[in-house]
């Protein structure tokens, strides 16, 4: 009787879906990711002695691995088909040494779909381990702890407890803060514009036209007198067309998603975290039971730069939209990846465009079926003609003053039948323009002048955070998410609805760090640290000498920020609250959950107050004050002062003095824009009134 064969993958639900492909002959278990790493406590690395890493058994994997030995040594084959990257490349690696395995055997197994077809075809092809693979992650991972573990420790001890760092998550931390320090810095700049709506007598219909200039040269109305002065000087002439101008305008479909584009998309469209993203995009890789289809990996692999399309997936998606929307709506194209992309893996797209949303829908949670959909209308469009525009702009003239008007008309919707963009910017609204000839007049209906400011830059969300630290080279897509995730649970920034900012602590320590340690929080050091690992990845550049060259400049930073950090003093900010247990005036002090009051007579008195931020609302149940709170994973939410008494609680801003006006009972703001009753028999609906 034959030996069944092992396969080893990382997660269970991978295991399961693998293991219906290959029937009996073989047997998949999961290693629950990594099952061999450095220890947590110490650093486990030979500075002296070459950068050797002292690798051991993860506490509480003991009894998996002697499991996986088990089986390994009843199996007369072993695969390991762990993740197709440089994490999944050292835990078959490490899985190997472990299970006396060698590793230029043909053992190592990848697919970049969990499909039937892939996977069978991916058993035919096992490879040896790639070293350089292993490498580029084990240089990784050794930077990652030498910096973590050597000013972590300084951190603590000179300054303030609960203070560390991180290799990139000290970098991304510093983008936010020093974008903070711009809005604070930023200084508004008054200007004017003066809008008009005219009147076409040709085609009864009105248009809105901006104030340009006069005598041909533009005009910056910087007070309310200019803007009051042009105003004044036009109201009575004449409005004469001098000038049209017609034309089309083609709108190219954006490529299909990489793990960046992917993270940006579903922050802007679903609201969804870049963590929430990646462990979705991860279970529909992973497989979905649907029914009788059985169970399919409904995506390409997640963490990827590369925007490749395997010709196949290119093929099927011509004819399944050529039978669905028509010939001229079909435009195969392959997408140019950027420079330094690691180009290993496709771009992430459905494993098939016929496996449509809607017809799976019930087999998904809401936000499987929500990324779902997005990746799969994204796939498409990027298969698809370019859209169309008919464009018309034209230039009033009145006593040599100019105002211009611009407008467009979709002509050929093309990729947009099935997908638009999102983005972090406005966009102004389409203005559609009568058919106006030059020489033509118009009546003036209405004018009106319109004071605004120069806006400071946006504070980061997580979709333009990873925007920056992708455009900047900072990490790589599978760093994105943790690396958010990481300065978040920390406490060096807080999620507030979408934007990302740094609080006390997080500004204190990013100075701490560019005083101290100038390098680490450099964004082109770390740039150019990225790009020697992938290097090592590429086979160009030796491990362990990316290390040997990193070491020495940064021991001797460390050894003189050793001497000057201790010079720092932070001081807690004193509060008006005096402490009921000794006296003393509380101060505030700062977790990862925000601000609280502690008693600085610590540890002799160890009191400790929340801070109360009410809303002004009443509570419906009970009459007590809606105070803002949060949650153990530090989710704003609204409750009621007298919990657990009362149990009143919402997760949308309650609306202060108003009431409904259907049922008379409290209001609640619901994604930025709309207003809904709290009342649950009650429909009443409204627009927040900006």
């Amino acid at each position: 009787m034959a030996k069944k064969k092992l396969l080893i993958v990382e997660s269970p639900a991978k295991a399961d879906t693998i293991k219906k492909y290959l029937g009996n002959d073989y047997k998949v278990m999961a290693s629950m990711g990594h099952i061999i790493d450095l220890p947590k406590s110490q650093l486990g690395v030979e500075l002296e002695h070459g950068f050797e890493p002292k690798y051991i058994t993860i506490r509480g994997k003991g009894k998996l691995l002697t499991q996986l030995k088990k089986e390994a040594k009843a199996c007369d084959r072993v695969y390991l088909a762990t993740d197709p990257d440089r994490e999944g490349e050292a835990i078959s690696w490490h899985l190997a040494k472990a299970l006396n395995i060698d590793e230029n055997s043909m053992c190592r197994v990848t697919f970049n779909e969990i499909t039937k077809t892939a996977v069978k075809n991916a058993m035919k092809e096992p490879r040896s381990i790639d070293m350089d693979l292993v490498n580029a992650q084990q240089a990784r991972r050794i930077l990652d702890r030498i910096v973590g573990y050597k000013i972590s420790p300084i951190l603590w001890e000179k300054v303030k407890k609960g203070l560390s760092a991180g290799r990139v998550q000290s970098v991304a931390t510093r983008l936010i803060c020093d974008r903070e320090e711009e809005i604070l810095n930023f200084t508004p700049r008054e200007y004017w514009t003066v809008e008009a709506v005219f009147h076409d007598p040709k085609s009864k219909k009105d248009f809105c036209a901006k104030y340009y200039g006069k005598n041909g040269a533009e005009d910056e109305l910087s007070s309310g007198e200019q803007a009051r002065a042009v105003t004044a000087e036009i109201k009575n002439g004449k409005f004469t067309v001098i000038g049209v101008k017609r034309g089309e305008l083609k709108k190219n479909p954006p490529p299909p998603f990489t793990t960046s584009t992917l993270q940006q998309d579903a922050s802007r469209k679903l609201s969804f975290s870049t963590a929430k993203t990646m462990q979705t995009a991860q279970s529909l890789y992973e497989g979905v039971n649907l029914g009788k289809l059985g169970t399919i990996g409904l995506i390409t692999y997640m963490r990827t730069d590369s925007l490749r399309i395997a010709e196949d997936a290119q093929r099927e998606a011509a004819e399944y939209l050529t039978q669905n929307f028509g010939t001229e709506f079909v435009s195969p194209r392959q997408y140019k990846t950027k420079k330094n992309a690691q180009d290993a893996h496709e771009a992430i797209r459905p494993t098939s465009i016929n496996i449509k949303p809607i017809d799976i829908k019930g087999s998904l949670s809401n936000d499987q079926y929500k990324l779902y959909k997005l990746i799969w209308e994204r796939f498409a469009a990027s298969q698809m003609s370019a859209a169309v525009y008919n464009t018309i702009s034209a230039s009033i003239e009145a006593d040599g003053h100019i105002f211009k008007a611009k407008g467009s008309v979709v002509k050929f919707k093309g990729f947009m039948s099935v997908y638009v963009e999102g983005s972090d910017e406005e966009k102004e609204q389409e203005n559609m323009l009568p058919e106006l000839s030059e020489g033509q007049t118009v009546n003036l209906k209405d004018i009106c002048e319109k004071q605004h400011f120069t806006q400071p830059p946006p504070r980061f969300t997580e979709a333009s955070l990873v925007k920056e630290l992708e455009e900047n080279g900072i990490g790589r897509p599978s760093t994105y998410a943790p690396t958010i995730s990481t300065i978040i649970s920390r406490g060096y920034v807080i999620r507030n609805k979408k934007q990302l900012i740094p609080t006390e602590l997080g500004m204190v320590t990013t100075d701490i760090m560019k005083n101290n340690f100038k390098k680490i929080v450099d964004v082109e050091f770390t740039a150019n640290m990225e790009e020697q690992l992938d290097e090592v990845e590429e086979g160009k550049r030796e491990w362990k000498m990316v290390l040997s060259d990193f070491y020495p400049p940064f021991k001797e930073n460390l050894e003189k920020a050793q001497a000057e950090i201790s010079k720092i003093q932070i001081k807690d900010e004193e509060s008006d609250v005096i402490c009921e247990k000794c006296g003393r005036k509380m101060v505030y002090k700062l977790s990862k959950f925000g601000k609280f009051l502690a008693c600085p007579g610590y540890p002799e008195c160890r009191n400790t107050k929340a801070i109360r931020e009410g809303t002004g609302v009443k509570c419906p149940k009970c009459d007590g004050e809606i105070l803002i709170k949060k949650s153990k994973k530090g989710k704003v939410y609204y409750g009621c002062e007298h919990a657990p008494k009362c149990d009143f609680m919402v997760w949308y801003e309650p609306v202060k003095d108003e009431v409904c006006p259907k049922c008379g009972g409290l209001l609640l703001k619901k994604g930025g824009k709309k207003i809904i009753c709290y009342n649950e028999n009650c429909d009443y609906e409204g627009r927040i009134q900006k």
